[in-house]
């Protein structure tokens, strides 16, 4: 029996919509002539003096750990988690210190691509789902949300696609156990231009990043921003998505990557 790779990754990439206009990364692009004559100046030799004039290719990037298919923790959520399990909490675990245990577990993939954008996923519709592919839920597997959003990466309604994981549907989740999830979406909530309509209509400001503050309840880890998710089954597979050790840090890229037994 062979072992196949399904990247679920987006690349880290300037120039097409995978953020909101002021979180979009920018990449300069240095080829092997733009770099020669630094190298030849440090070594006092002419660029000549390089193979067919050629140094190194480097890439200098400005962007955050929120940016590409990265992997959220519980900091970035709010600074306290576990509220729900311990007297006042404790403070929220950071990128460094997510076991590594939650980032390489069996996965199930809940086939969200018809609910509307800005659609807000709740207990009943999780259950409904894991009933039609024939799932129950065990301690630490890993749930992927597959949404319209998927389909759309690089293109300008990108962020604006997909539903959102609600409060109430994020905690059915993680009192079954559930400590990473992961979804193809810009966020794990709702596209924020729909939650922005919704809080106007409603004054409700528990509405904002919803989702995302069931963190400070119990403590979880989220991706986001994964891809390719329609070439997934429900179930049968592998999740790995070990994150970038950020000192510190709320989130760590990740090439995360789905494998599967054939």
């Amino acid at each position: 029996m062979g072992r196949r790779l399904i990247d679920i990754s987006i690349p880290l990439e300037a120039g097409v919509k995978s953020d909101p206009p002021w979180a979009l990364p920018k990449i300069a692009y240095l080829d092997h002539h733009q770099t020669a004559s630094g190298i030849a100046e440090y070594f006092a030799v002419p660029v000549s003096a390089l193979p067919e004039g050629e140094y190194a290719a480097i890439e200098r990037v400005e962007i955050s750990t929120h940016n590409g298919t990265h992997l959220d923790a519980p900091y970035h959520y709010f600074s306290r988690m576990n509220e729900r399990l311990k007297p006042g909490g404790e403070p929220a675990m950071r990128i460094d210190a997510v076991p590594l245990d939650w980032c390489w577990q069996p996965g199930v993939k809940l086939d969200f691509r018809h609910f509307a954008d800005g659609y807000v996923a709740t207990p009943k519709d999780v259950e409904m789902e894991l009933a039609r592919i024939g799932h129950t839920l065990k301690p630490l597997e890993i749930v992927l949300v597959n949404t319209a959003a998927g389909m759309r990466y690089g293109q300008d309604d990108y962020v604006d696609r997909g539903c959102g994981m609600g409060f109430d549907a994020t905690i059915w989740l993680l009192e079954r156990g559930i400590r990473l999830v992961g979804i193809d979406g810009w966020s794990w909530d709702a596209p924020f231009s729909h939650t922005k309509r919704k809080v106007a209509e409603t004054g409700n400001a528990k509405l904002i990043w919803e989702g995302h503050r069931a963190g400070r309840e119990i403590g979880y880890c989220h991706l986001e921003k994964l891809h390719n998710l329609e070439s997934l089954p429900a179930k049968g597979f592998e999740v790995i998505c070990f994150p970038v050790k950020v000192k510190g840090g709320s989130a760590g890229w990740t090439r995360a990557v789905a494998a599967l037994n054939d």
